[in-house]
């Protein structure tokens, strides 16, 4: 049996939703990973099983499968358990839900994304953490964006590689029996809204000038969050304003904002420090 040195040793921790809605996938992952490496290999049942896992690491180099959520919720239990700063994190995608780990520099394929992980090298990133000790790896925005469209009949829509056939077949079933609305039916989506944003304790813009959007991001290796805020216009389309900071307020009549895949509020305030650095990831090194 090949034997592998501590650094090459991998707690492969594979999330519950990867190993139901792509399951080749997953097998693939683990067969490239374990041919390159020692592997052990979690499968928790859910989120408290997942960030136990994760604290009971020992000396192995924690690799999650799973989508942007698994990511995210790996990155935010090593926040939690203040070892983000000695822990270099890898990731393989499996799921339906890809666009951070892609924006990130992560390869999308199982097998070329495994192959990152065993020979790829860390790469520093900086991130966003709020005062509620939350973490943002990618974009903040306010108001939120939904990841999915609703289904005319009022249910969540279902990727298409989600699921077995034979429930999708059901699930055509049931819409075809629902009485569906009229298609002139608009949901109406937010309102402008009226904020208070401030970058470092300046102000960006005030409660009397209503906003369309307020995005922020981690500054790309700089320790300062990128902020853009699109003024409500009329007429001509105004400029966006850009500002760029450690800290980020913002303050207003209770909003909502999404960070990556989870929306949360309604809150009054909240502010988000950057943080230079903060968490690694395991990349593809540059050919």
């Amino acid at each position: 049996m090949a034997t592998y040195p501590t650094s090459d040793q991998l707690l492969v921790v594979i999330d519950p939703v990867a190993r139901r809605t792509d399951g080749e996938s997953v097998r693939i992952a683990k067969d490239v990973l374990s041919a390159g490496a020692a592997t052990k290999v979690c499968l928790p049942d859910g989120p408290e099983e997942f960030t136990r896992a994760l604290a009971r690491r020992g000396s192995r180099r924690p690799v999650v499968v799973g989508d942007d959520r698994a990511l995210l919720r790996a990155v935010s239990a090593l926040h939690r358990q203040r070892e983000l700063a000695g822990c270099a994190l890898s990731v393989v995608p499996v799921g339906g839900a890809l666009s951070l780990t892609r924006s990130l520099g992560v390869p999308t394929g199982p097998v070329a994304a495994a192959r990152a992980v065993l020979e790829g090298a860390e790469r520093r990133l900086d991130l966003l953490v709020d005062d509620s000790d939350g973490v943002v790896l990618g974009t903040l925005r306010i108001p939120p964006v939904s990841s999915q469209q609703a289904d005319p009949a009022g249910s969540a829509a279902v990727p298409p590689e989600a699921g077995h056939p034979w429930l999708r077949t059901c699930q055509s079933l049931v819409r075809t029996l629902v009485t569906r609305p009229p298609r002139t039916t608009v949901v109406a989506g937010p309102g402008p809204s009226r904020l208070r944003v401030e970058v470092d304790g300046e102000t960006v813009v005030d409660l009397e000038q209503p906003v369309e959007a307020v995005s922020v991001t981690p500054g790309g290796g700089t320790g300062k969050a990128e902020v853009e805020v699109r003024r409500l216009s009329v007429g001509a389309e105004a400029s966006p304003l850009l500002a760029h900071g450690r800290t980020v307020t913002v303050s207003g009549a209770g909003f909502r904002y999404r960070a990556d895949t989870v929306v949360s509020g309604p809150v009054r305030t909240r502010t988000w420090r950057a943080v230079e650095g903060a968490w690694g990831l395991t990349l593809p090194v540059p050919g």
